[in-house]
């Protein structure tokens, strides 16, 4: 925790390295709760994904959302329909590179809002949406 007393103000000016630490923090967070990494921040020609996890049922595709505050709106709004459509085509190529087949799949969304003050506020939205035919 003192890193982050330290380091907030350096946090909170850096959009990038607010994101890379939240994803930091939701990796940390997942495994806590017994998800095991598969990889970060995978990127291929169709998109990119924050987290690739597994779970005891399914393979998790994460998108964090990591915020200074919610001010103007939450977090999770930002995985808007063209956001989960690129992570569905994303998914799919993971899934057919890595010969993936017949293990259910989950989209979830992790917001991460540090503030000004305080711990930072994590809240995980499991199954956040369904890819369509998958309902």
């Amino acid at each position: 925790m003192w890193s982050l007393l330290v380091g907030r103000k350096r946090l909170l000016s850096d959009p990038k390295r607010l994101g890379r630490w939240g994803e930091s923090r939701c990796a940390a967070y997942l495994k806590r709760k017994g998800y095991k990494t598969i990889t970060r921040n995978y990127s291929c020609a169709r998109g990119e994904i924050d987290l690739i996890m597994a779970d005891d049922n399914a393979i998790v595709f994460v998108e964090v959302k990591t915020r200074r505050n919610e001010d103007h709106s939450q977090a999770q709004y930002a995985v808007t329909r063209k956001k989960q459509a690129k992570m569905l085509r994303t998914a799919r190529y993971f899934l057919k590179n890595y010969k993936i087949k017949d293990r259910p799949l989950r989209f979830d969304v992790v917001a991460i809002i540090l503030g000004e003050k305080g711990p930072p506020e994590i809240r995980h939205y499991e199954n956040a949406f369904v890819p369509p035919g998958r309902g």
